[in-house]
């Protein structure tokens, strides 16, 4: 019974899975579904979970959607908003990995999908904008969201600039204790059995897979799977920006090394167009972009020549690449809400905050410059068009109460009739 009071947050959530494109344009979408409309979080928790789940490896929006199903229902509640979240994008690029038998991978067209880019990137600058009003009102903030946006436009494509931005914001707005004085005593109890499930599983995986290599076991291409994905979703920072290439790396460039040819070691391995062809459909659906682990793990065991060795790795890969932000989220976030008790963590939020507010100005700047230098290469009109669609998104969203889907379902149309 206490599952039904929570099918309208879930249907709300479903939703949100067949319509949120394009990585940080989540947070938009998030702000406007589940704190403007619905009010499961307040704009403010909402902030905090974002600033949160950016210090974090993983999936941060997956991690930032789990937390809002957390604090609704508990750890039940977020494994299942988890589920559904991930769902319907993993069936999608599963499928993929199985539709590629059968259509040549460049009759997979993505006109259709065209400005969905250009509206992912309007989200991106309707959630900066509405956070900015929260999280930026001094001087310090000030400069801090400046310096981020600088900093994230710049290195929008190296790992580490996120974690680092966040981490030193942090620090910068402790030079003052004036501010915001001690208050309480925090509570020091921290429930170690989420990490614990982590590392064993971080290690175990490890093991099995070498093992299983190096003993040749009959289906030992499983535990590479498994090992590879939950590997990718413990380490990565920045998105899918940064798992793609890992990933290209992994399975397109690392079977065709010299040690690998000559030790004749069974690696799992992809061709450059089927996984080119992955890592463009995965941005033009809904849903997480590390969803593709549905896909790499489908097609590295598609040489089996079974459907359901196939089908097998797509799961795997599911498993493996969402499971860590899980387990992450799950146990770091008491012991971040514990911490916030103290002023030293408390006066961090504060340049935290205003840090992600930069992060996703910066994200927005570089992806607009990203799109419109694309398009001026290929067809002019194209980049009055793009631009035009970004203006829109942003001005629909802060000025009207159109839903979301319908925004996405106008640029797909639009896209078709180009």
């Amino acid at each position: 019974m206490k599952l039904l009071r929570h099918i309208p947050f879930l249907r709300a959530v479903l939703l949100h899975s067949l319509t949120a494109y394009g990585g940080p344009a989540h947070y938009g979408v998030m702000l406007r579904t589940f704190a403007n409309e619905r009010h499961d979080v307040t704009e403010a928790e909402l902030m905090d979970f974002v600033s949160f789940c950016n210090m974090l490896p993983g999936a941060s929006s997956t991690q930032v959607l789990t937390l809002i199903g957390y604090k609704r229902g508990g750890i039940p509640l977020a494994i299942l908003t988890l589920f559904i979240w991930i769902m319907p994008a993993c069936i999608i690029m599963g499928g993929l990995s199985f539709l590629l038998d059968y259509f040549d991978d460049r009759a997979i067209t993505v006109n259709l999908f065209h400005f969905l880019q250009p509206m992912a990137i309007g989200f991106i600058a309707f959630a900066a904008f509405r956070i900015y009003k929260i999280a930026v009102y001094n001087t310090i903030t000030r400069v801090i969201l400046v310096a981020a946006m600088a900093l994230t436009f710049l290195f929008f494509k190296t790992p580490w600039v996120f974690p680092a931005l966040i981490i030193a914001a942090g620090i910068v707005t402790n030079f003052s204790s004036k501010r915001i004085p001690q208050k309480g005593v925090p509570s020091k109890q921290i429930k170690w059995g989420n990490m614990l499930i982590f590392l064993a599983l971080f290690g175990i995986a490890g093991y099995l897979s070498e093992t299983a290599t190096r003993n040749n076991w009959k289906n030992h291409k499983a535990f590479n799977v498994f090992e590879s994905s939950y590997r990718f979703g413990s380490l990565v920072f920045g998105g899918g920006d940064v798992l793609i290439p890992m990933m290209y790396e992994q399975y397109v460039v690392r079977p065709t090394t010299t040690h690998i040819i000559a030790t004749h070691r069974d690696v799992l391995k992809m061709n450059k167009p089927d996984f080119l062809t992955g890592s463009g459909i995965v941005r033009a659906i809904p849903g997480p972009v590390f969803a593709i682990g549905s896909f790499t793990g489908g097609m590295v065991l598609r040489g089996d020549n079974t459907v359901a060795t196939q089908l097998l790795g797509c799961l795997l890969g599911s498993l493996g690449i969402f499971l860590p932000s899980l387990l992450l989220v799950l146990f770091f976030f008491p012991v971040w809400h514990n911490l916030k008790k103290y002023a030293v963590i408390y006066r961090s939020l504060e340049g935290i905050n205003a840090a992600v507010v930069g992060l996703l100005s910066g994200a927005t700047l570089f992806l607009v410059n990203d799109i419109l230098n694309i398009n001026s290469k290929s067809e002019n009109w194209l980049v009055g068009a793009d631009a035009g669609i970004i203006i829109v998104t942003f001005l629909v969203l802060q000025y009207s109460k159109i839903p979301p889907p319908f925004i996405v379902l106008g640029c797909i149309l639009l896209g078709w009739l180009i």
